[in-house]
């Protein structure tokens, strides 16, 4: 029993650890608001382009052109 508790602690503690040098390395890195990722502008331009097609889309459902 102690042996196992042990080895429950031992295994919390390296999850544990894995977690804050990984979590933390990633703000080290970058710091929030002065990088952005990879792919981002591509990224914008496809919403931009869902949104825009959406509301056209919202427009052509609403209009009375087809009534």
């Amino acid at each position: 029993m102690r042996g196992t508790r042990r080895a429950a602690a031992a295994m919390a503690l390296a999850v544990l650890a894995v977690l804050t040098t990984a979590c933390g390395h990633d703000k080290a890195a970058a710091p929030a608001g002065t990088a952005t990722p990879s792919g981002y502008a591509d990224m914008k331009q496809k919403v931009d382009a869902a949104e825009s097609a959406a509301a056209a889309a919202d427009s052509d459902a609403t209009s009375d052109a087809d009534r």
